[in-house]
């Protein structure tokens, strides 16, 4: 049976998730419940509607707009509940402050009874032709007695809110006009509603739907790219701006983080519903159960395709194409952090200059370099061509704490391992951090990690002594040796490679990384993560954790397989992918199934009665399964000669 957009993939039985858009209809198809429910089911979801306006509309004009009765609207919502719950809700346009009022108080109680599920408002104020679309209680939609709705209700309510230049300008009563002001006014909203704020510049333009497409005025064009120059704006790029407020199930590193989202501006005048298709796509990616910077980013590289597909259909402009999950990573954002995302959260959680810790760990130097390096070196500065790149797949690659189980691994031939110093004495948690995450901050384990006597464990020259021995061993066995961390050490004594959390980013020079020739590998644990890695060109990243792990309680959920095959899907062509946590005998073909070419794996063998059979084991396993991978692929291409 054929896949929704024809291929040979088989049908997914599985059933999906339900997504709500509550909106007006689109009479022309190209915007509101039409594109919604078209995005939602594009992305994998059941898409459920709650209508809250009727509008005549065409490409080219909005001409009446009805609300439906208070009556209507509730019993629509009611009757949805009882039989198909929502994994996410999408809001756009309401028809006025009756509206809001209604729904703000259905959500509250909604939340009491499905308090997780995300909800995200697209404030419609302004269709693409031009015209408005929130009435008032005023059906004379040329009115000018209008004003902008008052969306605080909401406050404490949503997840997340997508305000355009228009609507940010308009909800904040500011000037956005420079994109200082913009991003000033995005942070004052998130503060007013108690949300998260995606405030889209990709429509600098204030209100012009196809500003590059007068190919002749040349002297027009130079003259508006220095004006939006002049104001910090680049006439290339549609640049949105992320501001995140408590985000659930993330990183504490991104939770409350702001970034700028930086894709190719589209030379397109057909974006008809793009607004809506942006967020009702955000809310198909997080009924999936991805965290809300994955969901933006996904959503934002999904509106970039359908824009760049998009063709006219009426003589307005026309909408956007429905072209499936974007796997193309030209087509997401670069991700920009800002305002010291990272030097705020090491200072507040690790840099107190006044912890003999810290002064152990970082040098006086570090410590004061660090107040400049914010969100790490800055990808500009490492060379173009990356990290050093390497000449084969890791296979199963071993995550070992102790220098004896190296050493045993490195004799019986295994030639790519990763040495992770224990800095906590309680073993669970160790094998925890080390299960769930191949990287997480040197300064956090060791503030943690203590013996009896308060002292930290295995700081200083103890440590020096065992990574040198480590990295001797490497060498002598002519291995990939990776070291966790410490990459200061690892420069030092001529490591192989180095393996960083994302959160060791904000204090770790990888200019010197890079100038030393090491090898580098950067953990993440969701798309966000994914493409800040991508960012540095590492040698390899690596992607969890994939299961369940009993050792550590994480701030993330299992990312699972469906999550991993999103992601290998996206990057297998440009990098090893590693797969980590929780992955043994009994999950590995499956793991295998998503087309991850490598499995890191931490107690499946250093817990093992004997490590080294576990480790072959584990091997002729993995190779089997892409022996079978291969048969299989090739059974399939001889059916079809």
């Amino acid at each position: 049976m054929l896949g929704i957009h024809g291929d040979n993939a088989p049908m997914n039985t599985e059933r999906p998730a339900f997504v709500w858009t509550i909106a007006g209809s689109d009479s022309g198809g190209g915007a509101g419940i039409q594109a919604d429910l078209a995005t939602i089911q594009d992305l994998g979801c059941h898409g459920c509607s709650v209508v809250t306006t009727v509008t005549a509309q065409s490409s080219v004009a909005v001409t009446l707009v009805e609300p439906v009765s208070a009556a209507m609207l509730m019993a629509q919502l009611t009757t949805l509940l009882s039989d198909l719950p929502p994994k996410a809700i999408k809001i756009g346009l309401l028809a006025d402050q009756t509206q809001v009022a209604l729904l703000a108080d259905w959500i509250a109680s909604f939340k009491i009874h499905y308090p997780s599920v995300p909800v995200i408002v697209d404030p419609v104020m302004v269709a693409s032709c031009g015209d408005a679309l929130a009435v008032d209680n005023c059906q004379d939609i040329k009115s000018e007695a209008k004003s902008a709705l008052d969306f605080k209700p909401f406050k404490g309510l949503i997840e997340l809110i997508t305000p355009n230049v228009l609507e940010l300008g308009r909800l904040t009563h500011s000037d956005v006009s420079t994109k200082a002001q913009f991003a000033a006014a995005a942070l004052a909203l998130s503060q007013s509603l108690d949300c998260s704020v995606l405030a889209k510049g990709g429509d600098v333009s204030f209100g012009c739907t196809d500003i590059l497409d007068d190919t002749h005025a040349q002297t027009h064009a130079n003259a508006l790219d220095t004006a939006y120059k002049s104001n910090g704006w680049d006439l290339e790029l549609a640049e949105d701006y992320l501001v995140c407020r408590q985000v659930r199930a993330s990183s504490e590193l991104h939770q409350n983080g702001r970034f700028w989202l930086a894709s190719q501006r589209v030379n397109t005048r057909h974006n008809h519903g793009s607004g809506c298709t942006l967020s009702s796509a955000i809310a198909a990616v997080l009924a999936q159960g991805f965290v809300l910077q994955d969901a933006v980013v996904v959503a934002k590289a999904y509106v970039s395709q359908g824009l760049s597909a998009a063709m006219g259909l009426g003589q307005g402009p026309g909408p956007l194409a429905r072209t499936g999950w974007p796997n193309d990573v030209s087509r997401y954002a670069k991700i920009n952090l800002c305002d010291g995302n990272f030097i705020s959260y090491q200072l507040n959680q690790h840099l107190d200059v006044g912890n003999d810790l810290v002064a152990t760990v970082l040098s006086a130097t570090d410590q004061a370099t660090a107040q400049v390096r914010i969100a790490s070196t800055p990808p500009q500065n490492i060379l173009s061509h990356g990290f050093k790149v390497l000449n084969a797949d890791l296979g199963v690659y071993p995550v070992v704490s102790d220098l004896t189980m190296l050493e045993i691994l490195l004799a019986a031939g295994v030639k790519t391992v990763q040495l992770r110093i224990k800095t906590d004495i309680s073993e669970l948690t160790t094998a925890g951090l080390a299960e769930s995450d191949l990287g997480k901050s040197a300064l956090s384990r060791c503030e943690s990690g203590k013996s009896k006597s308060g002292e930290p464990e295995l700081i200083g020259s103890e440590l020096e002594a065992q990574i040198q021995t480590a990295i001797a061993l490497g060498k002598h066995f002519n291995a990939q040796l990776f070291i966790n961390d410490h990459w200061q050490l690892a420069i030092k004594y001529h490591a192989f490679g180095v393996h960083l959390g994302q959160e060791d980013l904000a204090v770790t020079d990888l200019a010197a990384i890079q100038a030393a020739g090491l090898a580098l590998g950067i953990s993440s644990h969701s798309y966000f993560e994914l493409l800040l890695a991508h960012r540095y060109s590492p040698s390899y990243i690596a992607l969890g954790h994939i299961f369940p792990t009993t050792t550590k309680q994480m701030p993330s959920a299992p990312q699972g397989l469906a999550k991993l095959k999103h992601y290998v899907a996206l990057l297998q062509g440009h990098y090893p992918l590693v797969a980590i946590g929780g992955i043994d005998l009994t999950n590995l073909a499956k793991v295998k199934a998503t087309g991850v070419g490598n499995i890191a794996v931490v107690r499946a063998i250093t817990k093992a009665k004997d490590p080294l059979a576990a480790f072959a084991e584990l091997s002729q396993a993995w190779e089997q399964c892409s022996l079978s991978e291969e048969l299989a692929v090739k059974h399939e291409v001889a059916k079809h000669e």
